[in-house]
């Protein structure tokens, strides 16, 4: 079996290729290439097809290929996606303007409204038809009108629009207006993307459910282009394996789901790094962690807590200030990375990113164009990253260049030294970092003294010790490959996808009809669940369902997630429901009010299948301090009080089990570099992660 991870960043792509042998054994390759951000399949198809040279594989002979994907992401956040058409229900047009009537910042005079000043549908893309459905049961109060219906779709094709999505007021109870509605539009745009709110999200709530499914036509062309092109692409190198794409959940699928709802990849890049630092926690006996994947663009933060994700509220899953109501790994993205820009602004107030050099031109070191200063620049002018060792020597870059940006840009401007601007640079980035790290934790009731920093992505563990003293997180892990950490977490983790139907039924006083009908909801769900993993050749023995009940107070306004149990729910189980509730409650908010009544509002059922995974080999015994063996050379560099110190760089492919380094050092590898301060003690564990603690 040959497997292979790519998650691609804003800067590099990274690779990982599994091949397992004979006894039981595997062997385990990494490689990083440039992104290439123009078309992201050209840079994956290029690494896939170099790896297979360094571990001496044909491309045919990959069973697996798993990808982690910012395609999804960029056209938000860029807001570059699809002209969408949207039919809706008469009198609800603006729905999609109006939202929920929030301002996202309460007394700001300039705040903006993303969902007005960039609407994902324009309003004259908008268009109202007759018909309605009425709750409890979705009956029919009036019939949908098809000769609009069709006058809609008849103008859609004329203006050329993309995408159309189909959202109509309490489908989620009954969805066959959408489905003659999208019948009708197909035949007259067979070319276009075309989807339903019941489809996309089956979940009451008009705005959200309106706007989750006017994303994911937005984005649906352009990310099935992709993925369709990147199939291509493989089959064209000789790349004859299944494809599997990462989730924002957590979990992957195929490329046909991945095309149909793409709203599920819009975390799929960090994703992945999250399931790699929970794999690596486990490896390294740590269950408490607080992971931090900082890249070339940016710097993914998120919480694992006993070792379980943590999957963000309802009322929290956004992209770009616009709701998503799709399930999501808690993860606060920010603009920080090795390729943020340090720059005076106009009130000459010194300032590191967002504004990112990215892969072209990249930072100044890398002689590609790039003239102002970066994170990486700062790191090279401080002897902290070594020009001949950057990804292993494989990318040539002139320090003089990062000392030259530094004082034109930032030392000149402020009458300091170079040295003392590479500082600035780095104190302010890792500031940013561990604002947004506390707002990821002790914001949501997590203290971080519990808690181990895991520093990953290339430039990771340059920062994680720092970052670990401003939080006061208890020690820092640096995982054994931490470029391509986000790569591997694409190889641990499980087939996934989640159903879901709205109800509405209060639990401490339902009765048997009510327990009938959320009965009879769940098994519609895991009939759909079980013929999605069937057709994904998943067998019968290998498939595992949870269910899964959101629930809120009576009167609340949003849920959290209780699980239920595995048989069916009735008066004598409901109790356990109601529990779960409590305690999801008390974990988010610190109470629970155990006299009140809780109200179930929506059933999921989380289909899951395992696949094999990753196993790195266990290191060779050592048990050294400062092992000769593993000594590279003696440079200067300078740590945060500025004076140049002689530090021993160490070669961290010659470390083993058990081996320790004193701080001051540098560990190197190809895909990164550890920074071990004075004062700070290494110990490499058994599976090649170095715990970095002080001495």
């Amino acid at each position: 079996m040959i497997r292979v991870g790519v998650d691609v960043g804003g800067t590099f792509t990274d690779i990982v290729l599994e091949r397992s042998l004979p006894g039981g054994d595997q062997q385990v390759f990494v490689h990083k290439v440039s992104s290439t951000p123009a078309d992201q399949s050209e840079g994956v198809v290029r690494g896939i097809v170099e790896i297979c040279g360094h571990a001496d594989v044909k491309p045919a002979d990959i069973d697996f290929v798993f990808h982690g994907t910012t395609v999804a992401t960029n056209m938000v956040i860029e807001r570059n996606g699809a002209e969408v058409g949207m039919i809706t229900t008469k009198g609800f047009r603006d729905i999609m303007h109006m939202g929920r009537h929030k301002r996202p910042h309460n007394f700001s005079l300039q705040f903006d409204v993303p969902w007005q000043s960039k609407p994902l549908v324009k309003r004259r893309n908008r268009i109202a038809v007759t018909e309605r459905l009425m709750p409890p049961t979705g009956n029919i109060e009036v019939p949908l009108n098809l000769d609009e219906v069709k006058h809609a779709a008849d103008l859609f094709a004329k203006r050329k629009l993309d995408a159309v999505v189909i959202s109509f007021l309490f489908s989620f109870l009954n969805d066959v207006h959408e489905q003659k509605a999208k019948e009708i539009v197909k035949a007259a745009m067979p070319n276009a993307f075309v989807c339903t709110s019941s489809e996309v999200v089956n979940v009451m709530r008009e705005y959200e459910r309106f706007s989750s499914c006017a994303m994911n036509a937005y984005i649906g062309p352009k990310t099935s282009t992709y993925l369709n092109n990147l199939e291509g692409r493989l089959r064209h190198a000789g790349v004859k394996a299944s494809v599997r794409i990462m989730q924002s959940n957590g979990g992957i699928s195929t490329i046909d789901n991945s095309s149909k709802l793409p709203i599920g990849l819009l975390l799929s890049g960090p994703a992945g790094g999250v399931m790699g630092g929970r794999w690596t926690g486990e490896n390294s006996g740590k269950q408490n962690v607080i992971t931090i994947d900082i890249g070339g663009t940016s710097a993914d933060i998120s919480v694992i807590e006993k070792g379980e994700l943590r999957v963000k509220n309802p009322r929290d899953t956004e992209v770009a200030g616009l709701p998503v109501l799709v399930p999501m790994i808690d993860i606060d993205a920010i603009g920080a990375g090795g390729g943020s820009i340090a720059y005076i602004d106009a009130g000459g107030a010194f300032r590191v990113g967002p504004r990112s050099a990215g892969a072209v031109p990249g930072p100044a070191c890398y002689g590609k164009g790039g003239t102002e200063p970066t994170v990486t620049d700062a790191q090279v002018v401080l002897g902290r990253l070594d020009i001949d060792q950057f990804l292993g020597g494989d990318l040539k870059i002139e320090g003089s260049l990062s000392h030259t940006a530094v004082d034109t840009h930032i030392a000149k401007k402020l009458g300091l030294s170079v040295t003392d601007a590479a500082i600035g640079i780095l104190k302010i980035i890792n500031n940013n970092m561990a604002l947004a790290i506390n707002s990821n934790s002790v914001a949501k009731g997590v203290d971080p003294r519990n808690f181990t920093l895991m520093g990953f992505g290339g430039a990771g563990p340059l920062h994680a010790v720092a970052l670990a003293e401003m939080i006061h997180a208890k020690d820092v892990i640096s995982p054994a490959h931490p470029g391509i950490t986000a790569a591997m977490g694409l190889l641990v983790t499980e087939l996934r996808y989640e159903f879901t139907r709205s109800v509405l039924t209060v639990l401490n006083t339902a009765g048997e009809a009510e327990f009938a009908s959320i009965n009879a909801s769940f098994d519609k769900l895991l009939s759909e669940a079980r013929a999605q993993l069937d057709a994904d050749s998943i067998p019968a023995v290998e498939q595992v369902f949870t269910k899964i009940a959101e629930c809120r107070y009576v009167g609340q306004g949003f849920e959290l997630r209780a699980e239920l149990p595995a048989e069916a729910l009735t008066k004598g189980n409901v109790d356990v429901a109601i529990r779960n509730f409590f305690n999801a409650h008390k974990q988010v908010y610190g109470h629970a009010f155990e006299d009140q009544m809780v109200e179930v509002v929506t059933l999921r059922v989380v289909a899951t299948a395992n696949v094999e995974t990753l196993k790195l080999p266990k290191l060779e015994k050592g048990g050294q301090k400062n092992p000769e063996a593993a000594k590279l050379y003696v440079r200067d560099t300078v740590f945060d009080d500025g004076k140049p110190t002689p530090t021993t760089r160490f070669a961290r492919g010659k470390l083993k089990d058990g081996d320790t380094v004193s701080g001051p050092a540098l560990i190197v590898q190809h895909n990164s570099t550890t920074l071990v301060p004075p004062g700070y003690l290494a110990t490499v564990l058994t599976y090649g992660d170095i715990h970095v603690a002080r001495s």
